[in-house]
């Protein structure tokens, strides 16, 4: 059988040697059968399994037959897709070092407001950009943004006061504001300058997009 690659959780997220179609497998049927508190002995006994044979597939020392897995998927009460959850590789992922966000112009831009662009959801029917935003002594204030979607952010340094529709709300370093974007909304008084704060907006992809 082909083999799959793994995060290698122990090393910082590094890529590890490739890990084996049925070590995979095996895994996952031992962690479902463990998140349901079963026994080896339970398990075999209703997938109509020997426990020498349960115990192979889970440590990955046999390749199982569809059959098998079909009736430790049906035992297990999980769809037989399940199995392979942990080998598939995700197709879509941004991955931006520190400081090397991609400089974007946005309406903000003009009131001296910095935006980096961190990643780009490119798939399904949502699209997701987060913004890491910079404000400075030559920014100035800018509170009548609106544009379809829902926005979440998050206030990493300094102090501001931001709108939102008729509230005002000042936030500091660990502060969250998650809104309807359509309602007007930005920063209306700079307190703590420089101030950064993550901006995350979620929007429903136009058809063609």
């Amino acid at each position: 059988m082909s083999d799959t690659r793994d995060i290698d959780e122990s090393t910082g997220g590094g890529v590890s040697a490739p890990v084996r179609l049925e070590a995979a497998i095996g895994a996952e049927i031992r962690r479902q059968r463990k998140r349901q508190e079963m026994t080896i002995t339970m398990l075999a006994d209703a997938a109509g399994l020997s426990q020498g044979m349960l115990s192979k597939i889970e440590t990955g020392q046999t390749s199982p037959s569809l059959a098998t897995l079909a009736s430790l998927a049906e035992a297990l009460a999980v769809p037989l897709s399940s199995f392979f959850s942990a080998t598939e590789v995700s197709r879509d992922v941004s991955h931006v070092p520190a400081g090397e966000g991609i400089a974007i112009d946005r309406r903000g831009t003009r009131a001296g407001h910095t935006y980096q662009l961190l990643g780009h959801s490119v798939r399904g029917d949502l699209s997701v950009e987060p913004y890491l935003i910079t404000l400075d002594k030559g920014s100035g204030i800018f509170d009548e943004f609106r544009h379809e979607g829902m926005e979440f952010i998050h206030i990493l340094k300094g102090k501001i006061v931001y709108r939102h529709g008729d509230r005002q709300y000042q936030l500091g370093p660990g502060d969250s504001l998650f809104f309807d974007a359509l309602s007007p909304h930005g920063p209306t008084e700079l307190l703590d300058l420089p101030a950064t704060y993550l901006s995350i907006i979620s929007t429903k992809r136009k058809s063609g997009d």
